[in-house]
């Protein structure tokens, strides 16, 4: 299946559940580099961030049988956008989620639609000073469409594909009324929210 190596496909083949696939996520290692790199280059080089992750995660999920989807989670101008790799189990919505902070991670499947598995990252999503800044999400996007440019093995990075993100429809989930409403994260939740799983020396790498 797209020209996995033996060795891709044993890690593959052993990721064979969401959560799986979410535990071997965690342990690559973050950084913040200003690349997109394809799900072959992420296995080769150990280390990803969160569009890097999500596509991992949207390959390791097509391999066992879902559709490879993630969405765009956009945030205000004062902070990053968030991409997720979104998978249906009974009929519930999940997510799982490369990230370096506490938050923004792993979502059960449980969530009746994508709205409703967006929302749930609201309250977690705000900048250092706690303002909540989580404005709109996209439909899923079936990464079946960039096939025909080797997605998931191309040696090259995958640039088009949050490019493409960043083109689409979003759902917006505030109105300027309530954004002027909003209250900030308490000073405990910003605190856990500054907690990192990879120290900043690491993602400097």
């Amino acid at each position: 299946m797209f020209d996995w190596i033996q060795r891709e496909w044993i890690i593959l083949q052993r990721l064979n559940s969401p959560s799986k696939i979410q535990d071997f996520l965690n342990k690559l290692q973050s950084h913040k580099k200003d690349t997109c790199f394809s799900p072959r280059v992420v296995l080769q080089k150990q280390k990803a961030h969160c569009m890097e992750g999500a596509l991992l995660a949207a390959a390791a999920l097509r391999f066992h049988g879902f559709p490879p989807l993630i969405v765009d989670l956009t945030a205000s101008k004062k902070d990053f956008d968030h991409v997720i790799a979104v998978f249906q189990i009974c009929g519930k919505w999940g997510a799982i989620s490369k990230t370096n902070h506490a938050v923004l991670r792993y979502r059960e499947p449980v969530y009746d639609s994508i709205r409703e598995l967006a929302m749930s990252y609201f309250h977690e999503y705000f900048t250092d000073d706690g303002k909540k800044t989580l404005r709109s999400y996209s439909d899923p996007v079936d990464l079946k469409r960039f096939d025909g440019r080797g997605w998931t093995t191309s040696p090259k990075e995958v640039w088009y594909i949050p490019e493409y993100l960043a083109e689409i429809p979003h759902h917006k989930i505030l109105t300027r009324s309530q954004i002027s409403r909003l209250r900030k994260a308490d000073p405990i939740e910003i605190k856990v929210g500054k907690m990192l799983e990879f120290p900043l020396s690491v993602l400097s790498k």
